[in-house]
């Protein structure tokens, strides 16, 4: 058997020293560079396990890649646990707990990773029995433990939250249940309810249903022997129990009839998530794959180059980055064109993204950005066979897709062969700029009625954070409401207004964790207008934050600084006790802007803006009355950021409700506030809330 081998063939030209070079004219390509990615080995196992072996000893190092070629899992309800079937089958056996894998995989200096479909091992070749008994032993006895399954529940579960308020998210999960369909695998999402659903035995049974041998291949790449790896996979998976594995077929997702707009409402963004995307049928190592690639990169693939970037960036000066995406998939690919803009452009974006589509259909590419785009891929594909995994993967797929043993030993001269015609003909078959799902994630008020005219039914139709559609409310406003009755009520539901005015002073201790840690917050506020607010962690006071009614101070471990300017005025707005008692002889405005449904049920939706220009939006649940949400947006050094807090389990204190759980997100950050005292009028002195 031949080892690993990458030769480059290239042609060299002995030139007269005397000879002129015309240098207006760019040099002739030369032939495609030959890539001999080596011959490989493979046997079967009785249990019927595949296994494929690349020789490569240039470095003491192997690796094992485990796939299994199954169909997906339709996950309903419940959607999560197959990934975490895959990734809890580590945190623990029947012989090792999660600990003990752990500290044994860092012994050797190895790595070790599960997932879904299979588990990938790598480490020096002098530890490879030590690694292959660590897989067998995690692939053939897991235990999936129900506190590692209740921790990464927890976690998953957190993450969700910032899924709320987070833009992209949103288009995320809108595009795969439009583009997939819900009677699609590819089109579920995850939400906190589905994590919820998830149980121990449903983990062991995908486990038991689809770990088997007969739909697995076990690839190795490295400083092994072919009768090596023979002995090995023989003594560490040859008691593989084999059992059928069932098949599932689902309908083939199709584009829309017409362009479809969808939009998820992120209330009070300045910016706006765009995505243009529809479902392609592009299988792996299709013979229009490598031109679909070429076509899609010109477009806006992994060039800078690329003519949605050029457009949308260098041009219009709309965003940071602007790009496209077209995958193969052997059920269903996808096309997709992504960017971030501010409000103003986003219907233009639209245009531009749409324009760019069409004329990849329309007209032919010109040969200078055509050359440039295949010299990328060709030293992307030449830097991706430094990887092991990327050898391991060809071998794979020529065996799981039945391609031609050297479909990636040609690859160069197939797409050197690419033509601009053959650019123009994949375009016209898997670009649909007339016929996708046109997805915003942004400022309702702000965009939604400028994308009515991308729609072929000129609507636009309204979805929540997980993809989930919004039917419009059957609530209509009571007629002469306005935005100043919201806040009166929202007074009245949570004790009125003689009983907020009673209070003279509030203490209030919450916890949260971020990133793992705890940290603890202290807030203490005197009527009329001083507040002091201490952030802490282990003890150790992170930032304090005083105003006494006409100074503020900020103590913190870079050092005291006395406030001025917008954060003094932000600070004189924090203090303020009760400050919807006041809105009217402050200046404030109060807009009532219709209903919204906030986790499933309706709020009034009222923008309060300062005498200062300051708007932000605050949501009271209809049959309540209780505040739900607050929004407001504003510019930071790391650019305009939106900040988000829910507010949640109101309870009665002093005759007042307060609510005992915050769930806010700034930016990526999302987080949840727990109340662990209120304390109101306690006889807080003057000297509590002292600048100096």
């Amino acid at each position: 058997m031949k080892r690993i081998t990458i030769i480059l063939l290239l042609a060299f030209c002995i030139i007269p020293l005397s000879a002129q070079i015309d240098r207006t004219r760019a040099p002739e390509p030369g032939p495609a560079p030959v890539i001999q990615i080596g011959e490989y080995e493979k046997f079967s196992l009785d249990n019927g396990l595949q296994v494929i072996v690349v020789e490569n000893d240039k470095i003491p190092v192997v690796s094992f890649q485990l796939t299994l070629d199954i169909d997906p899992v339709m996950e309903n309800d419940a959607k999560g646990y197959v990934a975490m079937a895959g990734s809890l089958m580590r945190a623990g056996t029947t012989n090792l707990t999660k600990p003990e894998i752990d500290e044994a995989i860092d012994f050797i200096g190895a790595s070790l990773s599960t997932f879904s479909t299979g588990m990938f091992g790598s480490s020096l070749s002098r530890h490879t029995e030590t690694l292959l008994g660590l897989m067998s032993d995690i692939l053939l006895n897991p235990v999936f433990p129900e506190d590692e399954l209740e921790r990464e529940r927890s976690q998953a579960i957190t993450a969700q939250a910032t899924v709320r308020t987070d833009a992209g998210a949103m288009v995320s999960n809108i595009s795969t249940t439009l583009v997939y369909g819900d009677d699609h695998p590819y089109g579920e999402v995850t939400t906190e309810e589905t994590l919820k659903n998830i149980t121990r035995d449903m983990l062991t049974d995908y486990y038991n249903t689809y770990f088997r041998p007969n739909v697995a291949y076990m690839v190795i790449v490295g400083d092994i022997r072919l009768e090596e790896a023979k002995s090995l996979m023989e003594n560490y998976f040859g008691g593989w129990q084999q059992a059928e594995v069932p098949h599932h077929t689902y309908l083939t997702p199709g584009p829309p009839a017409g362009n479809k707009v969808a939009m998820a409402d992120r209330t009070g963004a300045v910016q706006s998530v765009v995505s243009v995307t529809h479902p392609v049928q592009l299988r792996p190592g299709d013979p229009d794959a490598i031109k679909a690639s070429v076509m899609n990169n010109i477009l806006g693939g992994g060039v800078f180059s690329g003519r949605l970037m050029q457009n949308l960036r260098e041009d219009k000066g709309y965003t940071y980055g602007a790009r496209s995406s077209l995958s193969t998939d052997r059920l269903v690919g996808r096309f997709n064109a992504r960017t971030e803009v501010r409000n103003s452009v986003t219907d233009s974006t639209v245009t531009e993204i749409l324009y760019e589509m069409e004329r990849m259909v329309n007209e032919p590419v010109d040969e200078e950005s055509l050359e440039l785009v295949k010299n990328f891929m060709n030293g992307s594909f030449a830097r991706s066979l430094e990887s092991p995994r990327t050898i391991a993967n060809f071998a794979l797929n020529i065996e799981r897709y039945g391609l031609p043993s050297d479909y990636y030993a040609t690859y160069l001269e197939r797409l050197a062969a690419v033509s601009a015609d053959d650019v123009r003909e994949v375009a016209t078959k898997y670009l649909r700029p007339g016929n996708s799902y046109i997805i915003v994630g942004g400022n309702k008020g702000e965009v939604a009625e400028t994308l009515e005219k991308f729609s072929a039914t000129g609507e636009v139709a309204f979805y929540d954070a997980f993809g989930r559609i919004i039917e419009e409310s059957e609530f209509d406003l009571p007629t002469g409401l306005t935005g100043a009755d919201v806040v009166r009520n929202y007074i009245n539901a949570v004790g009125g207004e003689a009983a907020m005015k009673n209070i003279s002073d509030i203490t209030i201790e919450m916890s949260a964790s971020v990133q793992g840690m705890v940290i603890e917050m202290l807030t203490q506020q005197k009527a009329p207008n001083m507040i002091r607010s201490v952030m802490s962690m282990g003890g150790n006071v992170m930032q304090e934050q005083v105003f006494d009614g006409e100074r503020g101070m900020m103590r913190g471990m870079q050092g005291t600084m006395e406030l001025e300017g917008e954060m003094l005025d932000q600070m004189k707005t924090q203090a303020t006790m009760n400050p919807e008692l006041t809105y009217e002889e402050r200046g404030y405005t109060l807009v009532l802007d219709g209903v919204e449904n906030v986790e499933g049920s309706p709020a009034y939706k009222v923008n309060i803006t300062s005498p200062q220009g300051i708007t932000l939006s605050e949501f009271f649940d209809v049959e309540s009355g209780l505040k739900v949400r607050t929004v407001i947006s504003q510019d930071t050094p790391m650019g305009p950021m939106t900040q988000t807090t829910d507010y949640r389990d109101y309870r009665e204190v002093g005759g007042l409700m307060f609510p005992y759980l915050m769930r806010q997100q700034a930016g990526p950050q999302a987080f949840d506030l727990e109340v662990k005292s209120i304390e109101i009028n306690q006889g807080l002195g003057d000297e509590v809330f002292k600048v100096d």
